[in-house]
């Protein structure tokens, strides 16, 4: 089996391919949390592998993929550990053998070039992937397989909690879609302004890029929080919440076959 590693500034998610049958089996998450992410390595790895009837023999291979570097030396020691093999880290030098190509390597997140990757396999067409993560992004590629650039904006926990946090009687609130554009309380005051609010920001930046570059576009949603937003539906042409994975493991298999 293929165990992809996907750390993120929120969740380090664990996933494992079955090559056999060719899908996504098994998936988990850890918190990003450096103070943390030890010890939930050290015991919470080995209890689901032991739940699900997993050995680490099991696991032939491992990717990686990372947008939190103080924690890759952390993910590195524990496969080494725990799993008896390395993972291949993606980073610019992976980009080289690819059918996708950045203009700023050194800048563009692993994540991204995941997304791409899995994107333009399945499509091979100009494609818009968004993804709803910590960070709400759009990245934009061509008919020939270049990212012509990314668009970055806070996510809707980001922004939900930014309201909570720098605000001082307004609350957290639970990430839900009302029935209603128009709150008739506080939580649904909060629900309404910042998720209607960004189904608006979502469609208004896909109609910009395509009036911009004057051309259309496949449009792909990832991320845990893409399906939350269900005024979107007939925006995207697929939502694929292992869009990531599923690039992070092309990439992986594409420069271990060089």
């Amino acid at each position: 089996m293929f165990l992809a590693i996907d750390a993120g500034n929120s969740n380090v998610v664990f996933a494992l391919f079955d090559e056999k049958s060719g899908k996504w089996t098994n998936q988990f998450r850890l918190e990003t949390k450096t103070n943390k992410l030890i010890s939930q390595l050290s015991k919470k790895v080995p209890v689901y592998f032991l739940e699900h009837s997993l050995t680490p023999a099991d696991i032939v291979s491992i990717g990686m993929s990372s947008v939190v570097p103080e924690i890759n030396s952390i993910l590195i020691d524990f496969c080494k550990s725990y799993f008896g093999r390395e993972p291949f880290q993606i980073t610019e030098k992976s980009y080289q053998n690819l059918p996708i190509k950045s203009l700023r390597p050194q800048e563009i997140g692993a994540d991204l070039m995941c997304n791409v990757m899995a994107a333009w396999d399945r499509y091979q067409s100009p494609v818009i992937i968004v993804d709803f993560g910590t960070a709400l992004t759009f990245t934009v590629v061509d008919e020939e397989g270049i990212i012509l650039g990314v668009n970055i904006v806070p996510g809707l926990k980001t922004a939900i909690k930014s309201l909570f946090i720098n605000t001082a009687k307004l609350p957290e609130v639970e990430l839900k879609l009302p029935e209603s554009a128009i709150g008739k309380n506080t939580i649904h005051a909060i629900q309404a302004g910042v998720l209607y609010g960004y189904t608006s920001l979502v469609k208004g930046m896909l109609q910009t890029i395509r009036d911009e570059l004057k051309s259309d576009f496949k449009v792909v949603a990832t991320g845990g929080l893409s399906a939350i937003l269900t005024t979107l539906e007939s925006d995207f042409d697929q939502v694929d919440k292992n869009l990531t994975l599923e690039g992070l493991r092309l990439i992986t298999l594409k420069n271990q076959i060089r």
